[in-house]
């Protein structure tokens, strides 16, 4: 179903993935072409997200969502969030206040293929 509605429950279900470390969720979630630009402003795809959580070099403790919006035209969608998100990346704690906005196509389901991340 690609409703609004819809789409915030494949984010949602994004965001306990990344928490719970759940690659199989992961998997099921993110497109393989996906691209990403990350904080650092480098580019990353499904792998390079999946190796994080599969090695433990990324853990989250805390998903916090303070604002979720989203869009759908078609089988198109996007989501905005914004968040509180805390945990280890390569060993250095970090708690930062980010904001991720998401491009998702619905095929069998919900699938992200981009997505961008900066401090909120």
């Amino acid at each position: 179903m690609t409703t609004p509605e819809s789409l915030l429950v494949a984010e949602r279900r994004l965001q306990a993935a990344q928490l719970a470390g759940d690659v199989a969720v992961l998997d099921e979630l993110i497109d393989e072409r996906l691209i990403f630009t990350g904080p650092d402003g480098l580019l990353y795809g499904k792998e390079d997200d999946l190796r994080l959580h599969r090695t433990g070099a990324q853990t989250m403790t805390a998903v916090r969502e303070e604002d979720l919006l989203s869009l759908v035209d078609g089988r198109t969608g996007v989501t905005w969030f914004v968040g509180r998100l805390a945990g280890t990346f390569n060993g250095v704690a970090f708690d930062m206040r980010v904001r991720y906005t998401r491009t998702w196509v619905f095929t069998s389901g919900w699938k992200l293929v981009a997505g961008h991340a900066s401090g909120a």
